[in-house]
């Protein structure tokens, strides 16, 4: 037992939390004038006094109280899960005690029985009364049973229950959804208590005076459903799955439980009682709110309806956006985008698109024998348009590919980074230029060109760009990046790079080039 602690309450109010900074249902939803659960981990305990100092204490007991202790004006109760073994008292507004944090409780499923006596307002407070004091008594349980009032106050005033709401929220939480917002801040370290299947599995427990029909067959949970199965006269089975009609666009798969669990129902003289059982510890105080509304309110359920607007709310969304990146690929592309594949490869063909869509497309329709064919169409094209087709070590590479023979490892190593560099330093090579005339819908600002056929590979002196919105360009370097793309494993890849790089290459003569390309691919 801990000693009394001086607490800091605010607006009457206290938190009993066995897991910190965890949201759950609102109060008001289900409690009475001295505590009101919030989730599976806290509950919030009401005090007389709005804003100022209280005394608690806790007790861990090693069994329930085999009485009540009636020297108190009013006590409550409920289950709570913790699954580090830790436990706090915290005023509303961050108030703490250091005798009140991180109380050790036992681990798993516990029982909490808040006291509490002399609640008075500070407005009818004095100096004589005495001051208002808060008890907890915790136990260790197997089984999840609803908040109950075991002592009421006098003075105290009757809350409106709303199982309904309770339920709701309860299956939401079994069920969750990514917000699908972007994050502002970055992500909270993983939760080390997140994990608890370690524990053992619990049962929920609900009692109800006369016998009350349990329907077998499926429960609806937006992408999830719940399925009952009767096993015998007084057993079903429960178990998660799929829904057959999921209603968000990108529907969930993970189930809350892998693994199925058994409702037991039994009719005695005392009435009719219902035992979940096997149910993951965390899941058992949602199991239990919308088992108290499904056996008073058969037929009903309330999540259904938020779900449904969300998933309206995320299919219009997900519709929107849609729209939107078709637009935006629409531009990109110069037409309907291209298969997901062309667009995933590391290649030009989006700059190939920008000046030949059609070509791109009947590139991509072609056999991968043909693919490779092109390429080295290509490549020979622009070899010859750039005066290199004679130069001995460049034929010759060309001629190895031609034939079906490997490459140099100076053009298939980094990109053929070696071979350029001795084309830019052979003496053999001339030294022509093409201009370039930059699309501004393309490159973004006029007179600055950026291509990826031009970069990495060299093929583009930076010293040759202007300003004036035509580019001077090496002719030599726009074509050679045509051959080295012929080490290209992927056909499709060295196909577009090569035919982009020789129309290039051809400068003013690009439409006469593109126009031989359409013949010679047909």
């Amino acid at each position: 037992m801990t000693d009394w602690a001086r607490l800091s309450v605010s607006y009457c109010q206290y938190e009993v939390s066995a897991v910190p900074g965890v949201s759950g249902t609102e109060i008001y939803t289900l409690g009475d004038n001295l505590l009101h659960i919030g989730g599976p981990y806290q509950f919030t305990g009401f005090c007389g006094i709005h804003t100022g100092w209280i005394e608690a204490r806790v007790r861990v007991l090693s069994g329930p109280p085999t009485e009540v202790d009636v020297d108190w004006d009013a006590i409550s109760e409920a289950t709570l899960w913790s699954p580090s073994g830790r436990m706090s008292v915290v005023g509303l507004m961050g108030g703490f005690a250091e005798a009140l944090t991180d109380v050790a409780v036992p681990r798993g499923l516990l029982r909490v029985r808040v006291h509490a006596r002399d609640r008075l307002d500070e407005t009818v407070r004095t100096d004589d009364d005495p001051p208002e004091q808060h008890e907890l008594h915790i136990w260790a349980v197997s089984e999840e049973t609803p908040w109950r009032t075991v002592l009421a106050d006098p003075e105290g005033r009757d809350w409106e229950q709303k199982p309904a709401k309770a339920a709701e929220w309860a299956m939401r939480s079994l069920v969750p959804r990514p917000s699908g917002r972007p994050a502002i801040l970055p992500p909270l370290p993983p939760d080390p208590y997140e994990d608890d299947t370690g524990l053992s599995r619990v049962a929920v427990v609900r009692y109800r005076p006369a016998p009350v029909e349990v329907s077998v067959g499926m429960l609806p949970a937006g992408d999830l459903e719940v399925r009952l199965e009767r096993v015998d006269g007084e057993t079903l089975a429960w178990s998660w799955a799929t829904a057959d009609e999921p209603i968000f666009p990108h529907p969930l798969t993970t189930l809350p439980d892998d693994e199925p669990s058994t409702v037991r129902l039994t009719s005695g003289p005392d009435g009719f009682t219902l035992r979940h059982e096997g149910v993951l510890g965390r899941h058992a105080f949602a199991l239990g709110l919308v088992w108290d509304h499904l056996l008073d309110t058969a037929g009903s359920y309330p999540w259904m309806e938020t779900l449904r607007e969300r998933a309206a709310e995320a299919t219009a969304l997900a519709e929107k956006t849609r729209r939107r990146q078709a637009e935006r690929d629409a531009e990109r592309w110069g037409g309907a985008p291209p298969s997901d594949r062309v667009r995933g490869l590391p290649s030009q063909a989006w700059s190939l698109a920008r000046i030949d869509r059609r070509l791109l497309d009947r590139i991509e329709a072609l056999p991968a024998a043909r693919q490779r064919e092109a390429a080295c169409w290509a490549a020979r094209r622009a070899m010859r348009v750039a005066g290199l087709e004679q130069i001995g070590w460049i034929a010759d590479a060309l001629a190895d590919v031609e034939a079906d023979r490997p490459m140099p490892r100076s053009f298939t190593e980094q990109h053929g980074a070696a071979a350029f560099t001795r084309l830019m330093s052979d003496p053999e090579v001339p030294h022509t230029t093409v201009p370039l005339y930059p699309d501004p819908k393309a490159f973004g600002t006029r007179g600055v060109l950026v291509s990826k056929a031009l970069d990495t590979r060299g093929g583009l002196d930076s010293q040759a760009l202007d300003t004036r919105g035509v580019t001077e360009m090496l002719q030599q370097a726009a074509a050679f990046p045509a051959l080295i793309a012929l080490a290209e494993d992927d056909p499709l890849v060295a196909a577009i790079d090569a035919v982009y790089s020789a129309a290039i290459a051809h400068g003013d003569d690009r439409d006469r080039f593109l126009t031989d390309a359409h013949t010679a691919l047909h």
